[in-house]
């Protein structure tokens, strides 16, 4: 009598270790099904190519297309656009291409430096050229 009793709680017991078990598993797949967020670089990027990149308003690109880019970058996009505003230390030149090449290029560098982060539809491009070293030769920024 006492090895069936014996039996039959070993039987239990596996019952439930299986059981745990069971749950185990599905909370390590149900955990795997969660994306892993990745520190590598995005696709298209080019400053580890080429060397540093800027993203500046594309010469050409309509006032009104540039002005809703501009809102957008500044907006939406969480540019760092402070520095341009009335007052701030690269508001001169007030020029609307002054303004959208600073809010493009600060998106830009703070969103991968990836060349889908500097298209602002299509009112942007990418320039090896350092953008400020004019303004900074002119002492406006």
């Amino acid at each position: 009598m006492t090895n069936k009793i014996c039996l039959f709680l070993f039987l239990i017991f596996i019952q439930c270790y299986l059981a745990m078990a069971r749950e185990i598993v599905v909370q390590q797949k149900s955990d795997a099904a969660i994306p892993v967020t990745t520190m590598s670089p995005p696709e298209g990027n080019t400053t580890f190519i080429d060397g540093t990149t800027w993203c500046v308003a594309r010469p050409g690109a309509s006032q009104n297309d540039l002005q809703n880019a501009l809102d957008w970058a500044c907006g939406l996009g969480m540019a760092n656009c402070k520095a341009i505003q009335q007052g701030g230390p690269c508001f001169e030149p007030d020029t609307l291409v002054s303004h959208a090449s600073y809010a493009f290029n600060s998106y830009y560098q703070t969103n991968g430096n990836s060349d889908i982060a500097c298209n602002f539809g299509g009112t942007a491009a990418l320039t090896k050229r350092d953008p400020n070293l004019w303004l900074l030769l002119h002492h406006l920024c």
